[in-house]
């Protein structure tokens, strides 16, 4: 899959429509994320691709929250994204905010993947050191159980996420720790030059 938009123009219109420090953490998250699983699940020369969906994932959410996943597909489009982008981008709101359904893989990882970084980024500020690096899922499963911890993090999407990948609730979570733990360094330095 050859993507149209540059991962600097990708970054630029992240930027453009999102303010808030915490929706770029966020995007910048799930990329590093999604570029891992695609090297991993044996997608690595689509690694980019996976990425570029990562990152701009939740494009409308900050500045059209009511419309989140409605409004994306035309931010998109005017910027030149191609229409496989636009479909991974929407598929995972599935259910929720979406009726474009996670088809490939990368959209089934992106569907599972997304909200569980959040879960772990409320894990991770819990901690003394601030770092996934030194985060074990099985304290992550007792946030999980947790309702009342980062309740805004659907527990049942997740599992329909690891459901989705024919994957148990502990593998996700493993390879999902994983993940943000391969790009943790590189986020970090990134939020700093960008504030």
């Amino acid at each position: 899959m050859n993507t149209k938009l540059t991962r600097e123009e990708a970054l630029s219109l992240l930027r453009k429509y999102n303010q808030e420090p915490f929706h770029i953490l966020h995007g910048l998250t799930v990329e590093g994320v999604m570029r891992w699983y695609a090297g991993e699940l044996g997608y690595g020369d689509e690694e980019d691709f996976w990425g570029l969906a990562g990152l701009l994932h939740d494009i409308d959410f900050e500045q059209y929250p009511e419309e989140h996943c409605q409004k994306a597909p035309e931010l998109l489009r005017e910027a030149g994204a191609e229409e496989e982008l636009i479909h991974a981008v929407c598929s995972h709101g599935y259910g929720l905010v979406s009726d474009v359904e996670p088809e490939h893989v990368m959209e089934k990882v992106l569907f599972a993947a997304d909200e569980l970084t959040g879960l772990i980024g409320a894990a991770v500020k819990m901690r003394p050191s601030k770092s996934v690096m030194d985060l074990e899922v099985s304290s992550l499963k007792k946030k999980f159980k947790d309702k009342r911890f980062a309740a805004g993090c659907s527990r049942d999407v997740i599992r329909t996420g690891a459901e989705r990948l024919g994957w148990t609730l502990e593998e996700l979570m493993e390879k999902t720790i994983l993940a943000m733990r391969s790009c943790e360094e590189q986020v970090n330095r990134e939020m700093e030059e960008l504030f």
